[in-house]
Order: C-alpha cells, then structure tokens, then sequence
C-alpha cells in the first residue's frame, strides 16, 4: 500500500511557529537538556538545516522560546488592562497580579530555559529588553496619574520589587496573595509619590 500523504511546505512563520510548539514539548516530555536542533528536526520532521535557519544555535533557540512566552504573557497582560478601570489602584492590581502569575504560572519550563541560557549574551539582552518594555508600560500606564513624570529609579525600584516578591513567592516565604498585595502598594506608591 503506498502513502497517499501529501506533504504540506509550510510558510517560513508557520514553520517557525511549528518548530517552537514541538521545542515546549520536548522540554514538558524530555526536559531542556534534550532540546538540542538536531532532536528538534527530528521530532518535527524537518532537517537540520531548517531549524538552523530559523534559531542559528541552541542560545538562539532558547532565547527564542523565551521570548515567546513573554510575549504571550504581555498579551495577557494587555487584554486585562484594555478591560480594567483607568484608575492607579486598578491597573496597580491587573499589573501585580499579571506579574506575580506570570512567575507562578512558569511551571518547569521556564526556570529550565532560563538555567539553560545562563551566562549567555542572549539571557542578558532579552532580560534587558523585558525590563525596559515592562517599565515603559508601566510609565505609560501611570503617567496619567501623575502630577511629575515618574522617575527613572523609581521604576528600575518597582521592578526590583516585583522580582524579589516573585522570588519570595517561588521559594515558599510569603504567599501569592501578600506578594500581589505588596507590589500594588509599591506601585501605588510610586505612583503618588510622583
């Protein structure tokens, strides 16, 4: 019997966008350390060259799949907001929350990219890249609430709290609650400190 399959070329961003999916799933089945671009071709059934296209090398993919799920979380993120209140102590909330989940909802597949991407150029500019994109949010946001414009350390402040409250959250110390709670109370500070 012969296979009357036909074999579908897909657009280079759905390629992409198959090639990540299968990439989660190597890492939720096998673990990050399995997740090399030879494996990756195999397990979507591409060849080599066509993941190394798309990721150059295994930072690159790493880093891509970093990116993918923060971009999936500020997408989150923005439709609470287009939804809530303008109002500080409102949007304070949706950004706590948001922050605070975003950090609980990682799983085990995060930590292990993140670990895995340690010490590279790639980790340093990507978590650049966030903090700048999620302070420059959170300037926009607030601005309007504000009688002064809000001072660059007093957002690079906000965001070390968010990070440390994250960080307490994960190791157990204070609950979700305390945390989103906390880092509201921060941002409501900052913001009428301004």
């Amino acid at each position: 019997m012969s296979d009357t399959r036909v074999r579908q070329r897909l657009t280079r961003e759905d390629r992409y966008t198959q090639l990540v999916e299968v990439a989660w799933q190597i890492i939720r089945d096998e673990g990050t350390e399995a997740l090399t671009l030879g494996h990756l071709a195999e397990c979507a059934g591409v060849t080599k060259p066509v993941v190394y296209d798309h990721f150059i090398s295994r930072s690159g993919l790493l880093a891509a799949l970093y990116r993918e799920y923060d971009q999936r979380q500020n997408q989150k993120m923005d439709e609470v907001i287009s939804r809530t209140d303008a109002t500080p102590e409102k949007l304070a909330a949706v950004i706590a929350t948001a922050y605070i989940d975003c950090v609980l909802l990682q799983g085990r597949e995060m930590p292990s990219v993140l670990a895995a991407l340690a010490g590279t150029p790639e980790l340093e500019k990507i978590r650049r890249e966030y903090a700048v994109d999620f302070i420059g949010k959170c300037r926009t946001l607030f601005a309007p609430f504000c009688t002064h414009p809000l001072r660059d350390a007093a957002l690079w402040a906000m965001l070390g709290s968010a990070e440390g409250l994250a960080w307490a959250v994960v190791q157990g110390a204070i609950t979700d609650v305390q945390a989103k709670d906390e880092l509201c109370a921060v941002i409501i500070g900052m913001v009428h400190t301004a």
